[in-house]
């Protein structure tokens, strides 16, 4: 078996080799944000995606829910983060576990830019959007009902 162990060199935030992308295509519910998929896209040997996500200040993730949890760690800049009905405030270095089907929408408003890395199984269900009724059945914090971007 060939040896395929690498390094993929990082300049600031944007790493050597790997594409800059769209963070989602044919929805509009989101605002300035992109990412870079690290490992786990073309390596069979991985189980898992290494993604990295950046979202410029004033600009927000897709509220969304999904049946597969995720792992998160902020490594740039500070940010907010929905889950459920709860507002956190995110720092550098943070971690996060997303469990199954949390309601949950990163929000870069602290006047930076928020980036972090996010591992997901390779093998996953596709996020699904909350319609207005799922969103009344489970936030009701008004903090919360109030910042949600859609």
């Amino acid at each position: 078996m060939k040896n395929r162990s690498r390094i993929i060199k990082a300049d600031g935030f944007t790493w050597k080799g790997v594409e800059r992308k769209e963070y989602k295509t044919g929805t509009s519910n989101f605002k300035g944000v992109h990412r870079y998929s690290l490992l786990g896209d073309e390596t069979e040997e991985l189980n898992f995606h290494s993604r990295y996500f950046e979202i410029r200040d004033g600009g927000y993730s897709s509220l969304e829910q999904h049946r597969h949890p995720h792992s998160v760690v902020i490594i740039r800049g500070s940010g907010s983060l929905i889950l459920d009905n709860e507002i956190h405030h995110l720092a550098l270095h943070d971690v996060i576990f997303i469990s199954p089907d949390t309601i949950h929408q990163f929000h870069a408003d602290k006047g930076e830019p928020l980036g972090f890395l996010c591992m997901v199984d390779r093998y996953r269900d596709k996020p699904v959007i909350p319609d207005d009724d799922a969103i009344q059945n489970r936030i009701t914090d008004r903090k919360v009902l109030q910042k949600i971007r859609k």
